[in-house]
């Protein structure tokens, strides 16, 4: 970028700290910057709790754990223990594609909740639990297991969840997870997937049998995991394609579209595939440190960063799977090269603004950049400082980065910056429309996708263009137009 670009991301940068009091600016400060190159980070605090009375956009820890990391576990049932709102509100909104018959081998579009009332606060939830457990085999016994995804009032009244949980798998002979996953345990969701990969790994890997259950499972030289791929509109199947066009056998998704059997399996995993670092990295590293399975973080977003991928995971393996990654690569080269002829014409130059969770703020840049646009501003709702060090990899010189970012500045950086397109969540999404800035919905593809994958890419590129090009937009302006 221009030295004429940096010096405005900063000039803006300090007229929105300006409207703050003193003791807020002081703070906020430290989570606004301007990327410099060369710098082993972006140059901005994270993981950090969130400014009391100002308006940020992150979830809870009972989010990252029921609404991401189990959630997806399709043959497994996930009871919100505590009030119906949370189990309500989390229903079955992050489109996790998977096959199976509802009620039957799969129950993520159902909701299970204990529905704590009054009286339950006061005497507790431990006996409403345990009967919880007996009316779900009645009624589905075919499930593989139970999670319990506790809200924040068991954390505040004590419910014993693990001796409800221990008692009712002896008796009923199945896996019971107790995930103490309440919403108020630290600044973010992000807490949440931590959690809930210790809950894997207490309940799952080294769980009652699992030992005898690993020695029942055959394995291949050239077996994977998916780690951290919720199957959002379907992306876990396109990335397992293409794994399994170069030779792979995949043996589990985690989570999307994944059973408890597959977790249990992945311990024989010669590799474990990372597509959401943020998510997953503690299970993986725990399997690294006690089965020796090593991992890679991959990125399938874009022709340039998927043949990155797959020539890199390829390198784990033999000749064989490195000469089917250059098979795939040529495959699909042409359908590549039609998508971008096609799009790059009608977004070359177009300007992003980005504000997402997980790996998109910076695994989404290299598509974007397949298409010849330009990223202006990123940012993550609950990043760690590992994430912003991966990010300077992605971004170019001068970029504006904001962490857990308040919806005043987000509007502010808009207005001022005047991005073609702005990229983030739901709770933004018709702020900008309104605003009369193209917009798409970066956590759930706005009910689109897959956008991983080579097939992913051609629906990205269509739906950005659907975005930027659509003649809505010259049916109304943006207040700084008038």
């Amino acid at each position: 970028m221009t030295t004429d670009v940096k010096a405005r991301n900063k000039e803006v940068i300090e007229e929105v700290l300006a409207v703050y009091p003193e003791k807020s600016a002081k703070k906020r400060v430290k989570h606004l910057n301007v990327h410099e190159e060369g710098k082993p980070d972006c140059g901005v605090k994270s993981n950090i709790k969130s400014l009391p009375g100002v308006m940020t956009i992150r979830g809870c820890a009972y989010a990252g754990s029921k609404g991401v990391v189990w959630g997806p576990i399709k043959d497994m049932i996930h009871i919100s223990h505590g009030p119906v709102g949370c189990g309500q509100y989390s229903w079955a909104s992050r489109r996790n594609y998977f096959i199976g018959v509802t009620g039957v081998n799969a129950f993520g579009t159902m909701q299970f909740t204990s529905d704590f009332q009054e009286k339950d606060i006061v005497f507790g939830g431990d006996k409403k639990l345990d009967k919880l457990m007996d009316e779900i085999e009645g009624l589905f016994p075919l499930n593989k297991g139970i999670t319990v995804q506790s809200e924040c009032p068991i954390g505040l009244i004590g419910d014993d969840i693990e001796a409800v949980s221990k008692k009712k798998a002896k008796q009923i002979g199945k896996t019971i997870v107790p995930v103490r996953c309440e919403g108020f345990r630290g600044v973010s969701q992000s807490l949440g997937h931590h959690i809930a990969n210790d809950a894997v790994r207490d309940w799952v890997l080294e769980g009652a049998g699992a030992a005898e259950k690993l020695k029942e499972f055959e394995s291949t030289p050239y077996d994977v995991a998916i780690i951290g791929d919720y199957n959002i509109g379907g992306d876990a199947w396109s990335s397992r394609i293409l794994l399994e066009e170069m030779g792979l056998r995949v043996i589990a998704q985690w989570s999307g579209d994944g059973t408890l059997k597959e977790m249990e399996a992945t311990p024989k995993a010669k590799l474990n595939l990372i597509h959401c670092y943020r998510s997953m990295n503690y299970i993986s590293r725990y399997m690294e440190e006690k089965y020796g399975i090593p991992w890679h973080e991959y990125n399938f977003f874009g022709p340039t960063k998927i043949a990155e991928s797959l020539r890199a995971i390829a390198a784990h393996f033999d000749g064989k799977i490195q000469e089917g990654a250059e098979r795939v690569i040529a495959k699909y080269q042409p359908m590549v090269d039609a998508v971008v002829a096609k799009y790059k014409p009608r977004l070359d130059g177009k300007t992003v603004m980005l504000y997402v969770g997980g790996l998109r703020p910076r695994h989404v840049i290299g598509a974007y950049e397949d298409l010849g646009m330009e990223i202006a501003g990123t940012g993550y709702e609950f990043g760690h400082n590992d994430d912003y060090q991966r990010t300077t990899h992605y971004v170019k010189d001068g970029t504006l980065i904001y962490d857990d970012v308040t919806s005043f500045e987000l509007e502010k950086f808009v207005e001022k910056i005047k991005p073609d397109l702005v990229g983030s969540g739901i709770k933004e999404k018709y702020v900008f429309q309104k605003m009369g800035v193209p917009f798409r919905q970066m956590h759930s593809w706005d009910y689109s996708g897959p956008y991983h994958g080579y097939d992913g890419f051609a629906i990205f590129a269509r739906d950005m263009d659907m975005a930027i090009n659509s003649p809505v937009w010259s049916m109304t302006k943006a207040p700084w137009k008038k």
